[in-house]
């Protein structure tokens, strides 16, 4: 029995030798079988023609390629590949567990063309073809934790501990405009890279500094990118901006922590500079910014833990964020006091050009809250604060936040170009002190526009909200929430850009203003009445008050009270208010009633005066009146021809 058992043994081992003999003996044969069964495949799902002149084994471990070439149907060459040495081992490839562990590439060119709404990387957006079956119900999508695991496992198990790349071109051409990368060489050396890349695009040449770390046995990812204002690719000529920095670096490893994927890392940059025309007209300098991070990666969610460190020059915080696709977004900042000038000495420049130089001492603190659900608008939360703490200006920057106080030179603008000039204060002969405006005015504006004017520091956060839920609903900007204090500042300081640069900006001044009390709240309302524009060309209410009744102010009614202030928002387009023969339109009524209740609820008008508006009232017995016709035969009061 024991001696059959040895034959048996023996007669396994030898089998098995023989059978490893004939692997071994044929290994390349079974190698291209492999290969040209693959490649089949791919050619008939993605339309394309794979050709490689030479796929061998040299030795037990390494793999030999020549001559690779992929190109699609009708299409440019998409890739083609001089030489390649992998060593995978052989064994190893016929497990399927593919870990490359040393590389050599030579001359790898990769060009993206597009002509006419015609790509020769289409396929990789393509849908399965015809030929394969689409009754079978798509699996659930994969959670962002095994997505980001893939990515991860794909990038540390093919990138190579040991490499050399030589001689790498990757070029995009959409018709007459193109941007290629070249590497000369890439080398890897126990884990860590080091290579010089240049770059050309629209004939401007770029020559980068790279080095780095790929270690997937500390499942670690280290990436520095450097060269004297190094310009991103690309995002000029696809976004119309500009995005350029002297050093970039970024470096994670990736953790698992209570059953979710965690990634630690750091990410720093130097000498960051943005621009694009909605951000500022000017180009933005961000200097030195540093971001400490925790990023949770979990199945349905992407999330930012508070523990994450912000360094933006002098300034310091702890930002959270939560993204829950496809439409929940969270975000907070809870900042406990910190010296004011670590703020103001932080503000890019080019992006707050007014509030540069200035010098203030104190402290600050602030917190922020944002929880955001585009399917559900009307359930957004929404909190912004900043609170001083024997917080003092010492000197203003390039301009005077103080000017309103006294006359200043006040300059309208039209499209972003200055259309007229004129003081605010005595010296102007259509200036209109506060105390001369009727009563009846000054309530039918703040009952319209603002009504908490007098008693608010600026802001009014519910307004911001609903502002921001309708703006959600509309899927547009199309209401800004803003205050009286927010317009004023916006026309006196602000030129009226129409970018994100200015709505910040336009809030810390507001700010400053209020909180400083650099303008009364009664000086403030005298020049928002002053310099409104109320028409083509119209600024303040005495020149309103002419233009569309021919009166004084003193003499205006309700009614023409109601309607000047009506107008603020859209003082160009007044005529739409009116029908054809100089009526206001019926749905003016709610507006109008609306405004008449909340003074009476003030007890500036009785609430019998409130019920008996009257919209036949209003006439334009003006110089605005000319632009209608007076073809019907009216009750009222002609107009002027």
């Amino acid at each position: 029995m024991k001696r059959i058992l040895i034959y048996t043994g023996a007669g396994l081992l030898l089998l098995l030798l023989l059978l490893a003999g004939g692997l071994w003996i044929f290994r390349n044969r079974i190698l291209n079988r492999m290969a040209e069964r693959k490649i089949t495949q791919v050619e008939e799902r993605y339309g394309l023609e794979v050709h490689y002149d030479e796929l061998r084994f040299e030795g037990t471990g390494c793999l030999f390629l020549n001559g690779l070439s992929v190109v699609p149907e009708e299409r440019d060459t998409l890739l083609t590949l001089r030489s390649a040495t992998f060593n995978l081992g052989f064994w190893q490839l016929l497990k399927g567990n593919v870990e490359v562990m040393d590389v050599a590439l030579d001359g790898l060119t990769v060009d993206f063309v597009k002509e006419n709404q015609q790509a020769n990387y289409d396929f990789l957006f393509r849908s399965r073809s015809n030929g394969e079956k689409e009754t079978e119900r798509a699996p659930e999508k994969a959670g962002y934790d095994k997505r980001v695991q893939t990515l991860l496992n794909g990038v540390f198990r093919l990138l190579p501990s040991e490499g050399r790349l030589t001689r790498l071109y990757v070029r995009e051409r959409k018709d007459s405009d193109s941007v290629s990368l070249y590497v000369p060489e890439f080398n890897i050396e126990n884990h860590r890279f080091r290579s010089q890349l240049t770059f050309v695009e629209e004939g401007h040449t770029q020559h980068w500094e790279t080095e780095g770390e790929i270690n997937s046995g500390e499942r670690r990812v280290s990436v520095c990118i450097q060269a004297p204002e190094l310009t991103v690719p690309y995002i000029r000529r696809r976004l119309g901006a500009e995005v350029a920095f002297d050093r970039l670096w970024l470096s994670f490893t990736q953790q698992e922590e209570d059953e979710k994927m965690v990634l630690l890392g750091q990410t720093e940059v130097d000498g960051l500079k943005v621009f694009h025309r909605r951000l500022s007209p000017e180009r933005i300098n961000l200097n030195h910014g540093k971001l400490d991070f925790q990023l949770n990666v979990e199945p349905h969610a992407l999330e930012l833990d508070s523990c994450s460190t912000i360094r933006f020059n002098d300034l310091q915080f702890h930002p959270y964020l939560r993204v829950e696709p496809p439409s929940h977004l969270m975000a907070s900042i809870h900042q406990p006091l910190f010296p004011a000038k670590e703020l103001f000495n932080s503000l890019p420049h080019g992006l707050f050009e007014n509030l540069e130089g200035i010098r203030v001492e104190g402290e600050l603190a602030y917190d922020f809250e944002l929880d955001a659900d585009l399917a559900r608008p009307d359930s957004l939360k929404f909190y912004s604060d900043l609170r001083p703490q024997h917080f003092r200006i010492l000197g203003y920057g390039t301009t005077d936040l103080g000017k309103m106080s006294e006359e200043f030179e006040y300059t309208a603008y039209e499209n972003e170009m200055p259309v007229r000039t004129f003081p605010v204060g005595p010296s102007w002969n259509h200036f209109l002190p506060l105390d001369s405006v009727p009563q009846l005015m000054r309530m039918a504006v703040l009952q319209s526009e603002d009504g908490g004017f007098f008693y608010h520091q600026g802001f009014l956060p519910d307004a911001i909200r609903e502002a921001m839920v309708y703006d959600l609903k509309e899927r547009r900007f199309a209401r800004g929430g803003s205050t009286i204090s927010m317009q004023l500042v916006k026309n006196v300081f602000l030129n009226r850009r129409k970018n994100i640069a200015r709505k910040l900006e336009e809030a810390l001044i507001v700010w400053l203003i209020e909180q400083n009390r650099l303008t009364s709240k009664e000086r403030m309302f005298e020049v928002y009445l002053n310099i409104a524009e109320w028409g083509p060309g119209v600024y303040g209410l005495l020149e309103a008050s002419e233009f569309y009744f021919g009166k004084r102010p003193s003499q205006l009614t309700l009614e023409e009270c109601i309607y000047l202030a009506s107008i603020i928002p859209k003082p160009k387009h007044y005529r739409s208010s009116f029908e054809a023969n100089g009526r206001l339109k019926e749905n003016q009524e709610g507006h109008f009633r609306l405004v008449a209740r909340r003074m009476a609820a003030k007890g500036v008008i009785s609430e019998a005066a409130a019920e008996e508006i009257d919209l036949s009232r209003v006439v334009l017995t003006g110089e605005a009146g000319k632009c209608f016709t007076d073809s019907l035969s009216l009750s009222t009061p002609q107009l002027v021809p």
